[in-house]
């Protein structure tokens, strides 16, 4: 069984590694949607993969630090793109909540991007 949660920020950032010219390489803000999701048993005593509530909780101290924050200045993403921003999520979440499968992050109602641990670079 898979299950997620959804959560919003607002944060602005711009991508210093874009070629000169390019739109993203202004500072701009977005309405960030991130999907925590996870994956396990259901079990039998509770009805549940894992409740929701221990899912907000570990999230919540990294929404402190991202909601209404220039990205650029947080540690791990001075590139903020939104797959960096996922992998830094996943690394904060994943000692915190066993079973997590992927992390969803959409910058954009039309764009964004998914991320299932491993391989991070090209």
């Amino acid at each position: 069984m898979e299950i997620f949660q959804d959560f919003t920020i607002e944060a602005g950032h711009r991508l210093p590694l874009v070629p000169a010219g390019h739109g993203c390489g202004r500072q701009h803000g977005h309405s960030f949607r991130i999907r925590v999701c996870l994956e396990g048993d259901v079990d039998p005593a509770t009805g549940w993969v894992i409740d929701f509530a221990e899912i907000a909780a570990a999230f919540q101290p990294l929404r402190e630090q991202l909601d209404h924050a220039d990205l650029n200045g947080i540690a791990g993403l001075e590139n903020p793109t939104s797959e960096h921003l996922a992998q830094w999520i996943w690394n904060r979440l994943a000692p915190r909540l066993p079973g997590l499968s992927r992390i969803e992050v959409s910058e954009t109602a039309a764009s964004g991007c998914v991320y299932r641990g491993g391989r991070t670079e090209r």
